[in-house]
């Protein structure tokens, strides 16, 4: 290439121009719209540090949700609990009338058109706000397996169309994989969070799901943020224990992991636009700093220019109505 025979401005002189050689497109059918369901009924209870973002009852979560499709387009959720009552071991979800399941069977008794992923793991029930059955101070690997398989049964049996692990245990792909094939759900895929970091932007989420460790943190079984190679040997161990979808989480922070986990292995790549990714815009955008919804775009097209091909995002609704 040589000036002034090749002008790359020429393909940029005007908006129709641009939008006909542009590489990177998100669509709403790339999207997840995460919802925190709680117990209750009238309850739309505002996260202060989520703008925008409500622990929802069933009855109005299901309301919420047609509302997503009818005026966002946005037909893909996913689920996380608030119990009403929690345990040591998060067995309290593994039960067949537990929050979520109730959610998924309300949902799809009253919304046609809508997949549901629902997420496992146990902080959000566990007294203690850990991911597992805790063992001499830390969370035990292997039992914190049982009480994961027996989560996704019960979500699975309530009609889940997506289970997503996300505990970050050792193991625990193949352990639900088995679980759901001997239990008849072998049509039902594992979208597994494999890279997932021990991240400060969970904060806000921490907030919504009322899952903050009462003591430690999760350094032990979430992946250290300078780690790189480690995620693609998470991503390829669960793989090989039967993940039908991958995923790495934060996402703005990680978009070199997306990049590289999309390259090795070329699989469906998730990745998560957490709760502090969202309420930095936020906070930014009620500051007049910013123009928030070019932003939004923005953070989502370099999400899926990495090399994401979905992507869980609670800017979703918003986006979708434009």
């Amino acid at each position: 290439m040589s000036f002034p025979i090749t002008r790359l401005r020429r393909l940029r002189q005007n908006k129709m121009m641009r939008d006909m050689v542009r590489e990177t497109e998100v669509n709403r059918d790339d999207l997840i719209m995460p919802y925190f369901v709680c117990p209750g009924s009238g309850i739309k209870k505002p996260i202060a540090s989520m703008p925008g973002n409500f622990q929802w009852s069933i009855d109005l979560l299901v309301e919420e949700v047609k509302d997503l499709i009818n005026h966002a387009g946005i037909h893909k959720i996913l689920l996380f609990g608030i119990p009403e009552e929690k345990d040591e071991t998060g067995d309290v979800a593994c039960e067949h009338d537990a929050i979520v399941c109730r959610a998924i069977r309300a949902i799809k008794m009253e919304v046609g058109d809508v997949l549901i992923v629902a997420d496992v793991c146990n902080c959000e029930y566990t007294t203690h706000g850990h991911c597992g059955t805790i063992v001499d101070g830390d969370v035990d690997n292997d039992l914190t397996l049982v009480t994961l398989a027996g989560q996704a049964m019960a979500l699975a049996a309530a009609g889940a169309d997506v289970i997503a692990p996300s505990d970050m245990m050792d193991g625990r792909v193949a352990a639900i994989r088995k679980a759901l094939d001997d239990g008849g759900f072998i049509k039902t895929p594992i979208m597994a969070y494999s890279a997932k970091y021990a991240s400060s932007f969970y904060g806000p989420f921490r907030d919504a799901a009322e899952s903050a460790p009462q003591f430690g943190d999760r350094s032990t079984y979430q992946m250290d943020p300078a780690n790189s190679d480690e995620a693609l040997r998470e991503v390829e161990q669960d793989i090989a224990e039967g993940a039908d979808m991958v995923m790495v989480k934060p996402a703005l922070s990680y978009l070199d992991i997306i990049q590289r986990v999309k390259s090795t292995f070329n699989v469906p790549v998730v990745a998560y636009n957490v709760s502090g990714e969202f309420s930095m815009v936020k906070a930014a955008g009620a500051n007049g700093w910013i123009d928030e919804k070019r932003m939004i775009k923005e953070i989502l097209t370099s999400i899926k220019r990495a090399g994401a091909d979905v992507i869980i995002t609670y800017h979703a609704k918003e986006f979708g109505i434009g």
